[in-house]
């Protein structure tokens, strides 16, 4: 499929059967089952999507009807978000992290007449807040599931709903989705709630179709568009995997692997060589942490050799090259130490593009200096949800998030604020019109972050207006930069800074477990970290790391004291997101006491 075929498409239903005929048997969804990765082909992908679209319809659900799907990244969930669409249903995407809680906010607030989990640990999450909704009339299990789990809502097996003739059910969706314009409405995708409930966000089907063309376009102009393969693992339920981890690989005929956990995802990573990887910034900075605590131990040349990668990458990234000198340095890190690094990643990939939360510049320099080039993309649900990625065609600055996507406008407001035209842009939230008259103004998409554009278009983010501190004496701090460095020091693995209408700026600290461990170790201390954080030596530890990064920070910025969280922030907890961004509220809501008592002390 060319990028003027994806720029056409009129659906998302007809993008995948379009590529699906033309691919025919050659692998598409692949995951482990037995211990060997097993490929369902396109043409087997596309039967099942239009015999459970029929059987969709079959059980009485109508044109429009929205459909919640909860479940793992797994062929299956790809399976059933095209049915769905294909029966000229909605899908509304749920997180398998949700409590019940989250599913009856979202079925109620949806309207949602049926969802489709995929087994049975699931659906005891599930089920509570269907039998307590207004509106959930039928379960689909993927899985087999027991009737009697089911209670009073009507229970399908997705096998029965792949029932019935396979040719005159595509003759069916072929007929119904010649109907369905860009202008569709396609999903409506849940914000992960970093502030307070989720809001239901629109998505159109050129929303998502208009991404997908401008991230092919950066594959094709900046890598080479050849014979793809994805690795899915971050939450298909979330607007950045949805779109760029299952209909960007779709649009561009590749292959999607499904990884099998986090706890597994550096082997797949190895033994699946993808050559594309939506990542977030967390994944890489836990991964940086693991590589330079492997390297301490191969001497000093090893070491050496790492430090000059990613003085050249940050060289090269700034535009201040030394020509002949830096193609010396490149062509021994290609013969030494990149070959070796690459091989932990599958030996292909052309290019991890972060997003969901602010990267680092020192991680990009990092990983793009092994030669594993990680390109920071920008972004949210409201978006597609794609607005901007860096690429090296456009000169790949870590400090911007790269100039704008093909086709979308972006201006930068008087007080800041990043705004953003096209057809990217969600035609509202979900049954709440005064949050969509916020959010879209004139045409233009009211992000909330703040930024501005440099001399080469680039979008450089500044950080969210209203995570943005304003200290007693008016000065504007951006939390996530000060967080960004100091999670970049071996000590501390995650940090949340505060310090709103006070007179400096004060962290809450998680150490890094593993550190902390080997600082046990050496000062004759049993336990973890938790039992330390009284003891004098153990804080004076972390106290030299913020030192280290104050060092580096404005006056205004540079953190003044902190205290240790309880625990990691986590899924489980509620302290982050399932894409792994801290939820501010939450945790403020639990250490506000322990971080206001570090202003009267």
């Amino acid at each position: 499929m060319t990028l003027s075929e994806i720029e056409n498409a009129t659906s998302l239903v007809a993008m995948f059967l379009s590529r699906a005929d033309r691919m025919g048997d050659a692998p598409f969804l692949v995951a482990r089952e037995d211990g060997d990765w097993r490929p369902l082909s396109w043409a087997e992908a596309a039967r099942r999507v239009c015999l459970m679209a029929e059987g969709l319809r079959r059980i009485g659900l109508e044109k429009g009807d929205r459909v919640l799907l909860v479940g793992e990244n797994r062929p299956a969930w790809c399976i059933a978000d095209l049915a769905i669409m294909a029966a000229g249903l909605v899908t509304v995407p749920a997180y398998t992290t949700n409590t019940t809680a989250d599913h009856l906010h979202v079925l109620e607030n949806s309207g949602a007449r049926a969802a489709i989990v995929s087994n049975s640990k699931l659906a005891a999450t599930l089920l509570p807040a269907m039998l307590n909704s207004d509106c959930a009339e039928h379960l689909v299990s993927i899985d087999p599931l027991r009737q009697e789990q089911a209670g009073q809502v009507r229970f399908h097996r997705c096998p029965d709903l792949y029932e019935g003739d396979a040719a005159a059910a595509r003759a069916a969706v072929d007929a119904r989705i010649a109907g369905v314009t860009r202008e569709d409405l396609a999903c409506i995708i849940y914000t992960s709630g970093t502030g307070g409930a989720p809001r239901g966000v629109r998505q159109h089907h050129g929303a998502i179709l208009h991404n997908c063309a401008g991230a092919a376009r950066v594959i094709a102009e900046d890598f080479g568009w050849e014979h793809e393969r994805f690795l899915s693992f971050l939450p298909l339920s979330h607007a950045y995997e949805h779109t760029g981890g299952q209909y960007l690989p779709i649009c561009l005929g590749a292959e999607i692997y499904y990884a099998e956990g986090l706890d597994k995802l550096s082997a797949n990573i190895e033994e699946t060589s993808p050559t594309i990887m939506v990542v977030v910034p967390r994944l890489f900075e836990v991964m940086r942490a693991k590589i330079l605590r492997q390297m301490k131990g191969q001497g000093r040349v090893a070491n050496t050799l790492l430090s000059r990668a990613v003085a050249l990458s940050q060289r090269q990234s700034e535009e201040r090259t030394r020509p002949l000198l830096d193609a010396i340095e490149d062509t021994v890190l290609d013969r030494s130490l990149r070959p070796k690094i690459r091989a932990k990643f599958g030996g292909r990939i052309k290019a991890m593009v972060s997003g969901g939360a602010p990267l680092n510049p020192d991680i990009g320099y990092f990983f793009t200096g092994l030669g594993l080039p990680l390109m920071q993309g920008y972004g949210q649900t409201e978006a597609g949800p794609v607005i901007s990625c860096n690429r090296p065609a456009a000169g790949l600055r870590m400090d911007t998030v790269g100039p704008p996507l093909h086709g979308v406008e972006v201006r930068i407001a008087d007080d800041g604020e990043i705004l953003v035209r096209g057809e990217l842009v969600m035609h509202g939230y979900w049954r709440n019109a005064s949050e969509t008259a916020k959010a879209l103004q004139d045409g233009w998409l009211h992000t909330g972050d703040i930024g501005h554009l440099d001399a080469k278009g680039r979008i450089v983010i500044t950080d969210r207006k209203k995570d943005m501190i304003v200290n007693d004496k008016g000065d504007n701090i951006a939390p996530q930069r000060v967080e960004g460095m100091l999670t970049l020091e071996p000590e501390i693995a995650q940090a949340m800074v505060t310090g709103d209408r006070k007179p400096y700026v004060v962290a809450l600290i998680v150490p890094d477990a593993e550190w902390a461990a080997e600082w046990g170790r050496a000062h004759d201390r049993d336990g973890e970290w938790r039992e330390w954080t009284e003891d004098a030596a153990f804080r004076a530890a972390i106290r030299d790391a913020l030192d280290r990064v104050n060092a580096h920070l404005s006056v205004i910025e540079r953190v003044r004291g902190f205290a240790f969280a309880d625990e990691a922030f986590s899924i489980e907890n509620e302290e982050m997101t399932p894409s792994l961004k801290i939820r501010r509220h939450k945790i403020r809501d639990r250490y506000g006491n322990r971080t206001d008592a570090l202003y009267r002390g």
